[in-house]
Formats: structure tokens, sequence, C-alpha cells
């Protein structure tokens, strides 16, 4: 054979392409885990070098190093994790480098760090910004080195974001918003974020961290300003005296900016906001055309006009302020017209008002992290078939979230406050008398004596028999008892003195003089250092959990170390933790304090079930029996609205108990003594929001005066009353089903209270819809929300048909329609294809019964439901004693099929009757509020499979 003479030019790529191979070989090194990546071109500020390491076949461990080393630092929110055992290959080329696993495929740019996710097909499902989108900004922190640190993504156009903790400005999916991830009372932080593209990364960092879009608001000087006469350059300002109207001050302001408690020191001098009304007047441009977004931080009563337009009307308590969000579509050059009317509550109450510019069609298309202390880039990337399995990953990675008791699922009732023993008993005792189910009270704060706060001891004149008030709770009532518990302590109790002796308090609080509201200095222990942990433990144990309370309430857990200062005064306050500087744990206080009492329990009680209400909550609070709530919100309908994207993003991150305050928690005063037709909206807006607050994790009413118990609410014939006790009868009538779901939390990670999204991912229409969601498998939940509405528009998912909850009237999926909505009741759908356990009308979940279980099925679609059982109580689920019923619906041969019974436990119910009641399109069967023990099929069940005709 003839061999062709080599051009001059091929010789050197036959030359050159060896030395490639072995350069790429040299900056990729494999590990046991995964590969280790030495940048060939950082540039500045980027990493010098980066790993991949492999959790699972879906899981992959991003981190990237300024320097040649990583720190080794444990995570707080991690479990420990075992050595990977995960099969994987590691592929070389010219300038990239590829780990495989089963299920991913992630490809690293040698040069640039850039990687690219994609599934073994081959479709990519996340990359990192072009060049890497990797940003470490060296700084320090108390005299040490520390790092800003910052990861871009791009993202698909049609990608919709979810998760991210719980927030407050209504937004469900967070694609192009601002999402800051700093602990405050209604703000909750959690870094892992959902996609809608079945992907999550969880960002291991627990620094204040900003999110999706990481640009700062700019104050409104940043536009172009005219005054109320038209001159250049500011907003006209007027201070009007409410008592005197006549004494009015104007002046020009560039800026809205009274934030926070420093910040009122820039108001005119002499002003008392308690007696002032402000009003800002004029008109801006703007340079940019497209959406605009402007940031509303606001308490007391505020509206907010463009172009004479009302674009946001709220109000919210003095001392907690919150945040509205308004987007507005703005052309380059145009003047618009502002008005900002401002009536404060008090001398502390917070305005302010900054905006952000339109995004680029690149920006619109890009998230990111941006965490303000880190030793390294540090996040998990986390795939899966559908969510589920993504926050299944998530709790791979933090820990299963456990079972909590069974009589936590039960109503709650609560308010700020009770002052007695007597009023604690008394209030069961009218719950028992009227026959309303009733499971747990709660005792909120100052149950010590006055200026003892943190002592953990009951003030023996208002509670003179801490034992026999549960004793009489439990025995008599059949009723749970949680108590409120702060990390909290006045520098006069003996506590105090003793935690500080050992190093244990944060103290800087107290050097600095600063007072609370009742007017006493005040410091927090430290969390972070598991003896003082442990201290903190065993000071709640002697005094408290020893009288027999069921359950804690870690209130003001972010923590509200001094409400309504900056984020950097409070991380003054906090000071140096046993871990290191404020500023690099300052969102995870709640997880560690949240973990030194679940330890603590279960080392002096250790198979009796913990739970936790915490007001804040962080990645990995889930293992620790912890729930959480939404804070000290407003009694608004607005604030009803918001609760329910707050309450799904929060479950989307992974952490599937949360609730809110029924009634919402801070009141505006025209509620305190209402008559007519205020009476008449508050009693609405109690009566709407248990119509919601009945399909949450956790149902439970509780806020401020006025009283928030039913007979409180409205009178017996009133239709608040009687739509509020058929929600409470509704919830127990569901209890087999609603125990059965948190069976499936702790099985097979699950999540109760489900943003459409999660269920019906190939909708696209539902990606965006904030105000509907799937309670369990079955359940379509439509809240109403604003007053004397009567109807509903709702959005029907397309992959199923629907039944009416109350006829059983059928309706096609993929349509938008106009649903009834009358006073005693929300629209509430049953997905075609669903299996909907109920038990007896009971008034607590331990009652028992003679009655059976209804098994309804609507059918139309095959079904199954699994019916969880065990204990209820205690930690034997952990050994295997429980037990799972299988309903299996065959469509085609229109046959329910019971499946053989899988494991036992003690007490369970061997021989059993079901009655089940088939629903079809011909309405021919309704679900029933009262339970009736002869409806439907009557079948025993012995454990053995068992089918059904329909």
């Amino acid at each position: 054979m003839q061999m062709k003479k080599l051009k001059p030019q091929f010789l050197f790529l036959f030359i050159i392409l060896p030395f490639f191979q072995v350069s790429a070989q040299e900056n990729v090194t494999k590990l046991s885990d995964g590969i280790e990546i030495k940048i060939k071109k950082p540039q500045q500020n980027d990493a010098a070098v980066l790993r991949i390491q492999v959790v699972s076949n879906a899981i992959l461990h991003i981190t990237a190093s300024p320097t040649t080393t990583f720190d080794t630092t444990k995570s707080l929110m991690l479990l420990d994790l075992k050595p990977n055992s995960t099969p994987f290959e590691v592929i070389n080329s010219n300038d990239t480098a590829t780990l495989s696993t089963k299920n991913l495929k992630a490809t690293v740019s040698i040069e640039t760090g850039e990687i690219v996710f994609k599934d073994r097909a081959g479709k990519t499902l996340l990359q990192e910004t072009k060049g890497g989108g990797k940003t470490i900004t060296g700084t320090t922190l108390d005299g040490k080195q520390s790092y800003i640190v910052k990861q871009s993504f791009t993202s698909e156009t049609d990608e919709a974001l979810y998760g991210l903790g719980q927030h407050q400005n209504g937004a469900f999916n967070y694609k192009g918003t601002k999402v800051l991830l700093s602990q405050y009372n209604t703000e909750v932080a959690i870094p892992f974020l959902v996609s809608s593209k079945n992907y999550g990364i969880l960002w291991d960092n627990n620094s204040l961290t900003k999110s999706i879009d990481t640009q700062n608001y700019d104050k409104i000087s940043t536009l172009r300003l005219y005054s109320a006469t038209g001159d250049k350059g500011w907003l006209t300002a007027t201070y009007t005296d409410k008592k005197d109207p006549k004494k009015v001050l104007t002046r020009p302001e560039s800026y809205i900016d009274y934030s926070y408690i420093p910040s009122l020191k820039q108001l005119p001098e002499g002003i008392k906001l308690e007696n002032t009304l402000v009003k800002w007047e004029g008109s801006f441009e703007s340079d940019f055309s497209g959406e605009h977004q402007f940031n509303l931080w606001l308490s007391g009563y505020t509206n907010v006009y463009i172009d004479d337009k009302l674009v946001a009307a709220r109000w919210r308590q003095g001392w907690n302020a919150t945040n509205e969000l308004i987007r507005i579509n703005l052309e380059k050059g145009v003047k618009h017209k502002l008005k900002i009317e401002w009536d404060p509550l008090g001398n502390e109450s917070f305005i302010s008002f900054t905006w952000s510019k339109p995004k680029t069609e690149a920006q619109k298309n890009e998230f990111a992290f941006e965490s303000e202390a880190g030793q390294k880039i540090d996040y998990f990337f986390v795939s899966g078939k559908n969510i589920d399995e993504v926050i299944s990953g998530y709790r791979t990675l933090t820990g299963k979230a456990t079972m909590m008791p069974k009589w936590s699922m039960g109503f709650w009732q609560s308010r700020e406050r009770y002052n007695t023993q007597d009023e604690i008993l008394t209030t069961v005792a009218e719950f028992r008398k009227r026959k309303i189910g009733l499971d747990n009270i709660v005792l909120d704060w100052r149950y010590w004596r006055e200026g003892q706060w943190g002592s953990q001891e009951f003030d023996p004149a208002r509670f003179p028999d801490p034992k026999g008030m549960m004793k009489t709770l439990h025995e008599k009532y059949n009723t749970n008892l949680m108590i409120s518990v702060w990390a909290k302590f006045y520098e006069d109790t003996q506590n105090y003195k003793d935690l500080d002796a050992k190093g244990y308090i944060l103290k800087r609080n107290v050097a600095e003089n600063r007072k609370d509201w009742l007017g006493f200095n005040n410091a927090i222990y430290d969390p972070y250092n598991p003896d003082a942990r442990k201290e903190f433990w065993k000071l709640i144990n002697k005094n408290i959990y020893s009288t027999g309370i069921d359950a804690w309430w870690m209130d003001a857990s972010e923590p509200d170390i001094h409400s309504n200062m900056p984020p950097e005064v409070r991380k003054e306050m906090i000071g140096n933790t046993f871990l290191g500087a404020a500023e690099i744990n300052y969102n995870a206080f709640s997880l560690m304090n949240a973990k030194g009492i679940y330890e603590g329990q279960r080392s002096v009680d250790p198979n009796k079930r913990i739970f936790m209400l915490t007001r804040s909550g962080f990645a990995g609070l889930q293992r620790y029996a912890a729930a959480t709530w939404s804070g000290d919100i407003g009694s608004r309908w607005e604030d009803l609205k918001n609760q329910i994207p707050a309450g799904l993003n929060f479950s989307m991150s992974g952490l599937p108990y949360w609730t809110t305050d029924i009634g919402g928690f801070s009141v505006e005063t025209r509620y305190e003594k209402a008559t007519g037709e205020t009476l008449e909206e508050w009693r609405e807006l109690n009566a709407r929001w248990y119509q919601y607050g009945v399909f949450c994790p956790l149902f439970r009413a509780h806020g401020q005066f006025p009283y928030r118990e039913i007979f409180n609410i409205a009178p017996e014939d009133h239709p608040a009353y009687k739509s509020i006790l058929n929600t409470n009868r509704l919830r127990y009538r569901l209890m087999p089903y609603i125990y059965s779901l948190m069976g499936q939390i702790y099985q097979n990670d699950y999540t109760m209270m489900r943003g459409l999204p999660m269920d019906f991912s190939s909708d696209k229409k539902v990606l965006n819809i904030a105000d509907q969601f799937m309670f369990g498998p079955a359940i379509l939940v439509n809240p109403v929300t604003e007053y004397k509405k009567r109807s509903r528009e709702l959005y029907l998912p397309n992959t199923n048909g629907w039944y009416n909850f109350y006829t059983s009237e059928f309706l096609e999926g993929g349509q938008s329609i106009t649903a009834k909505a009358d006073y005693d009741e929300i629209p509430l759908y049953v997905k075609e294809g669903s299996i909907l356990p109920c038990g007896p009308n009971i008034e607590y979940t331990s009652q028992k019964s003679s009655e059976p279980f209804t098994i309804y099925v609507y059918t139309g679609k095959d079904a199954n439901f699994s019916l969880y059982e065990d204990e209820n109580t205690n930690y034997n689920y952990e050994k295997g004693k429980f037990s799972n019923i299988e309903f299996q619906y065959n469509e085609a041969s229109k046959t329910l099929t019971i499946a053989d019974r899988k494991g036992s436990f003690d007490g369970m119910l061997k021989n059993r009757v079901f009655n089940i009641v088939f629903i079809g399109k011909n309405k021919n069967a309704t679900f029933q509020l009262t339970s009736n023990a002869n409806e439907g099929k009557k079948v025993k069940y012995n454990g053995s499979k068992i089918a059904v005709q329909y």
C-alpha cells in the first residue's frame, strides 16, 4: 500500500493533538467520588479549582475554591453523607471533562470552569453562564479571610423557579425577581430552589444571600424626578399634622428611605410620625423601556399611584414592615405621575420606595445565588423525573422529615394571649361543651413573672399548678398544650447570669444597653455552641417540660435580637458566635436552636414524638420535627392572598410542615371594637381564612385581639360561625387522608401542600398560578381572598377531569371556569382517578369511634391510595411498627382492590369495615360532611386482599 505524503499542516495536527490531551489530563484529577479540575484560564475573582463529586445517580456536589485547597468546615444544613458508592465514569477531551452517572452528565470546560448538566439522553437541564459564572471576591470578617461568593446560571425562556423559603411579596414563580434570603419576622430563608424543568439547586451557604436576580434595588433618585411643580431632581414631600392640618411642612426629597430605626433620623426636625400624614408627589422618567419593578417597604397605611392609577394599597402594623412588589411596563423618556400617601402607625413606622430597571433579554434568562460570607462556591445539583423526586433528593442531603404526633394534624387554638391557667382550661372546656374539634391549645409569651423573661418559670400567681393544668388537659379534655419559649434572657434573671458565666450568651445587645419593647436589657444564647444548646435544654426541661407540656413554640428564632434594625446592625448585635463571625451563619440560628431541643427531648424522653413550631426556618429543619408558620402577618385580605404562594414556595423548598395565623396576627384598630359593616368584614375574613387554613399542613388559629375562638368571632346562628364549624368538621373527617399523607412524607419524601407544577408540569398554564394548589393527590383547593366575593375564576389542569367536591358534577380539565363561592364554602374539586379515605366525625384525633372509614372512589381513571396507620405519638415507626393498606381502582374493570395489609403495630385494628362509595360522572353519590355508618358498600376486611365491584 502506497503512503501519501502528508501536508505540513496535517503533520502539525498529529503532533499537537496528543499535547492537548495530555495538557487537559494534567488539569483533571479523578477522585474516589468525582473529579477535581484546575481551571486553565481563571478570570479576576474567579475560582482556581473546582470539584464535581457524586452523591447519587441524581445528585452532584459542586464546589469551587479561590485557592488550590478546599475549606473543610462541616456543613450545618447537611447530614453526614456516606462515602460515595455510586459508579461513575470520566471522559476527557481536548478542553472538557465529562463526569457521568446512570442519570446525569456534567461537562466542564477546563479553560473556564463552566459546567453543563444534562440527562443521559443528552438533554440540557441546566448550565452555568458563559465563562463559568463564578465570582469569588475577597473580604475579611473579624480579621479573617472570607469571600463574597456568587454563581450564575442560564435559564430557559419557559422555565419557572420556585422554593427559596417563604416570602410575602405575593410572587409564586420567582423567575426574574429579587429574592433576598435573610431571616426576618414573616420572611423565611431556605437556599433550595426547584425548577419546572425537574431539577433543584441546594446552595450550601448560611450567610445572607441574594438569589435569582442578585442586583440591588436602586434609589428612585436614579430616575429623572420632577417635583409637583415641575422642578427637576426631586419629589415634593409634604408632612401634615393630623391634629392640626394647617401645620404643613414641605420639602424636596430625591429618595424615600425610612427603612429602619436609624433612618428615621432623616425625618424633618420636630416631626413625630404618630401625628403626621406624609405624601410624596411629582413625576418621573426612565431611561429604559420594559417592565420596571418597584419595591415598596412599608408599615402603616400606604397607597401608591402611578399615572393616577392605584397600584398598591397596603397596611401593616407599625413595628413589623413588609414589602410589596409592583411590576409595571413603562416607556423610555415618558413622564409618569407618581403619588405616595403614607399614614404611619406610631413613632416607629417604616417606608422606602426603590426600583429596578428592565432586564435585557440575556438577563431575563439568568438566575444566580450570591452570599456575603463563604470560603468557596458550594452547591448541589439535584435532578429527578418530577419535583417530588427533586425534593426527595433535597431530603437525601438534609434529612428526612419526621412523623409528627397525630394530634398535630388536628385543630390548634391560640391567641395572643391566655393570661392565666383558668383562661386555658375555660377555653378548652367551652370547645368540648360545644363539641367543636380541638387537639391543641397554645400558651403564648409572658406566662412568667414580670421582668423574668428567660426564667423558664411560670408565674405562680397566674399559673398556680402547671402540672395540674396539664393533667386536666390530658385526662379530662384529651387536649395537648404547646408553650412559647424564646432564646432570649433578661439580664437580671439568674439563668442569664449562669449562662453568661459559662460563655453561652451573645451579650453585645446588653453591652450596648439596648432594651426590648417592654424596657428591659436582654440578650440571646448561642445555639451554635453544642454545650450552650445542652444547657438551654436543661433549663426548659427542668422548669417546663417536667410539667407535662406537649410541644414547643420556638418564637422569634430569626433571631429577632432587636426589631426594626437593618441586617448590618443585627449582625453586630449577634457578634461572634461559637462558630465565628455572625455573618457566616446568619440564617441558620433556627436550625441550631431546633437541633438542641430535638436532641434534648429525645435524650430524656426518647419515644415521645417531638413537635416544634418555629417562626423561622432553614434547610435541614425538617429533620428536627419542626414546623414553621408565616410569622406576624397582618389581618387583611391581601395578607390572606399572599399566604398562598408563601406557603406553596415554603413547601416546595423541601420542608413539608407549614401554617399561618388563621385570621392574621396584627389587626387594624377598626376591628378592635368593630360594629356593623366592619364587624361583618372581620367575620367574613376569618371564615375565608379558615376555609383556606383547613387545607394547610397545620390547621391553626392565632392572633392579637379580637379573640380568635370561633365562639368569640360570631354567634352560632351567623354564617361565619357555621362556616368555621364546617371547616373544623371537614378537617377531622379527612383525618385518615391527612395522616396517610404524613406517612407518605416520611416514607416517600412526599409534600402535602402542593403547587400545581408538582402534579401538572406538562400543563404550562399552571406555572404561574399562585392562588390554587393541591392538598395531597386528590383535592384542588381554590381559596377566596376578596370581601363579599361569591364566585372566583379558576383553572382546571388539563391532564384530568374534575369532580365538584360538593355536588360531584364532572368537568373536563384544561379550561378556566367561574366557580360558585358561597359564604360557607370555597371551590373545591377532586381529581378524576382519586381515592379519598375519610373517618367518622370526631372531636380530637385519638377519639375512638365504632363507625367505619368511608372510602370515596372518584372514577374515570385508574386510582390508588395507601392508607397509613401507626401508634400515633411515639417513634416505633422508626422500628417498622406501622401498616399500609393499598387501595387500587382499575377503571377498565370497574374494580377497587384492597390489597394485603403490609406491616403491623401494637393496637392495630386487625378486622374492620370499610364503606366504599363510588363517585362517577352520573353524580350518583357525593361527599358527606357528616359521617354515615350505612353509606356505600359495606366491606369487611381482615388484612387479606379483597375486590369490590363498582
